[in-house]
């Protein structure tokens, strides 16, 4: 069981991970040892979340999300495959945590009466400036 928050959690069946052999730097231990993580966490089949949460969910994993509804992280980061597997999960829980903050509504706001005529103000200077450039005589 892994928990996300105090009222989340994700249990066994929804994580499998896989090892491989990591790339990069090593040595010998590179070639022997499959240190490398692939976590799975099938979210679209997940209890544990609501619609919202998985909506949100899909759009911040980005290519990590696959078509099944699953969510695959591959860590390579260190030699210990052990620390891999935390450093997978860590970042499964940040994912998740993160989804699970619903944005704020935005308020369309009215610009005020005196920022617009400043703004027309401006565009009105910014044009006599650019009338200006033009060869002497020549006027439209």
């Amino acid at each position: 069981m892994l928990w996300i928050t105090d009222t989340v959690s994700i249990a066994d069946w929804e994580l499998s991970e896989s090892f491989m052999r990591a790339s990069g730097p090593g040595g010998q231990n590179v070639n022997k040892v499959s240190t490398a993580v692939e976590l799975r966490f099938e979210a679209e089949r997940s209890p544990n979340l609501a619609s919202s949460v998985k909506t949100r969910l899909k759009k911040l994993a980005g290519r990590r999300w696959t078509l099944e509804g699953a969510i695959v992280l591959q860590v390579d980061e260190t030699r210990s495959q052990l620390r891999n597997r935390e450093l997978a999960r860590e970042r499964l829980s940040d994912l998740i945590r993160a989804a699970l903050v619903a944005p704020k509504r935005r308020i369309a706001t009215k610009p005020t009466y005196g920022s617009q005529l400043r703004r027309v103000k401006a565009k009105t200077i910014r044009g006599e400036v650019k009338a200006l450039r033009g060869k002497p005589g020549e006027e439209e």
